[in-house]
């Protein structure tokens, strides 16, 4: 049985950049900066007091009447998912239960959602009655947490931290019933929930899939962990805007913040025949794992993130010659960002330094689950649009990158692209963008 052909035919976001893929994208070519100074909550006390934020939403306005109700029982990092999810969904012309339900033009049993999320923090305030109820002699009691601080927290608490809500909300609000999973694998999981939608449908088991990631790092218990792991930069409090400087030779570290990214991807026949636009086809998907004991950091020379861009080249089934756009995960921790650079030229050799580069999270911060995803449509947008962005906060490279990082705009065809990223704990991934013919 031939496998079928995937294309993407739905794109949304909502980033720093604004509250959509148009509103990211433009940012990216005017090279703004969605970094600034932490609003969430009181950052005294931490090394790092900046973040990406997106702007100020109100979530109801996104979601059905009869699932409004429902709001109490999502995290910022659902209602972000679900932002993202109306947009990829309406722009790419399905109409689900949650857009019309009385011109429902998809067959539920055959649409898949695949998402990444991450570890999601809970909100302290929700906690700190049932904390406070629990101290002895101004120590934590383990027993009386038992005895009195649960009998504070409510019952359904749990249901807005488990990272698979974000697609079972979204699957509830659009009548989803093909297959549906949840990658939890911090950075990596978008690429990795795409590359496993992509699947689902060459296979045949769905014609259409819903994929991408969302999370929300802008939150105290996150933060603090990102600083203690000496990940999360300490400087340039007061230029937000050049803080997060990947392959730099004055990167100090990355910054963290929040996002959603959402694609519809569709088997290339049924999105021709119902006349959608085709953003790009997934020609290859790749993943492996780094092999450093230290999870802190990726390992020197980024074997595991060759290794995925090598099986996604092969299932595209093309050469590093034929790659025209590369993004790069680029966090803007100098050793990391090193051994990714490293990882892209035994991959591609010679090729490293002349494929044009273009790293975001200057621009977007470290979305976490997110990141994948926002990364894939920048490709989208650059390929349909022939123009490559400037890399932000790339002055000098760091001693031993070879990559050609783009100084300036850049018109030009892009006939395939290369997304890739790793995660601390092990996951790497790459996915293969194909301009459409």
């Amino acid at each position: 049985m031939n496998s079928a052909r995937v294309v993407i035919t739905g794109l949304g976001a909502i980033t720093p950049l604004g509250l959509t893929a148009g509103d990211m994208w433009e940012g990216l070519c005017a090279g703004k900066s969605g970094i600034g100074k932490i609003r969430a909550f009181d950052p005294v006390g931490f090394s790092c007091k900046l973040a990406g934020e997106v702007p100020d939403y109100k979530i109801r306005e996104y979601l059905p009447k009869s699932r409004r109700k429902s709001v109490k029982l999502m995290s910022r990092d659902i209602e972000l998912a679900i932002i993202a999810a109306n947009e990829a969904l309406t722009g790419s012309g399905i109409i689900t239960q949650g857009i019309d339900p009385e011109r429902v033009n998809v067959n539920p049993e055959r649409m898949a959602i695949n998402l990444g999320a991450g570890l999601i923090s809970c909100d302290l305030v929700e906690l700190s009655p049932a904390v406070a109820a629990s101290i002895t002699d101004g120590k934590f009691d383990i027993q009386k947490w038992g005895k009195d601080g649960l009998d504070l927290v409510t019952p359904l608490w749990l249901l807005k931290y488990l990272p698979n809500m974000l697609a079972c909300h979204i699957g509830i609000i659009h009548d989803i019933q093909g297959p549906s999973n949840t990658i939890t694998c911090a950075e990596a999981s978008a690429h990795l929930a795409i590359g496993e939608a992509a699947q689902i449908i060459e296979r045949g088991d769905s014609d259409i899939a819903l994929a991408g990631g969302a999370e929300a790092k802008v939150n105290p218990i996150v933060m603090i962990r990102q600083c203690l792991l000496k990940r999360a930069i300490s400087e340039n409090e007061n230029d937000p805007a050049a803080a997060c400087r990947p392959f730099d030779a004055d990167a100090k570290g990355s910054v963290f913040g929040e996002g959603a990214g959402m694609v519809v991807l569709e088997n290339a026949e049924n999105a021709r025949k119902r006349g959608a636009k085709i953003y790009a086809e997934v020609a290859g998907v790749g993943g492996s794992n780094n092999i450093n004991p230290s999870y802190e950091c990726l390992e020197p020379e980024g074997k595991g993130t060759q290794i995925a861009i090598e099986k996604a080249l092969a299932d595209a089934q093309i050469g590093p010659e034929d790659l025209d756009l590369i993004v790069p995960h680029g966090t803007g921790v100098p050793a990391d960002d090193l051994a990714e650079a490293k990882a892209i030229e035994a991959a591609i050799g010679e090729a490293a330094a002349k494929k044009a580069v273009f790293p975001t999270k200057s621009m977007l911060s470290n979305t976490g689950a997110a990141s994948g995803a926002l990364d894939v449509i920048t490709a989208c947008f650059a390929m349909t649009e022939g123009r490559i962005p400037a890399a932000k906060n790339c002055d000098k490279k760091a001693d031993g990158c070879n990559l050609n990082i783009v100084k300036q705009i850049q018109e030009t065809n892009i006939n395939y692209a290369l997304c890739c990223s790793y995660t601390y704990g092990g996951q790497t991934a790459a996915v293969v963008l194909k301009r459409p013919e």
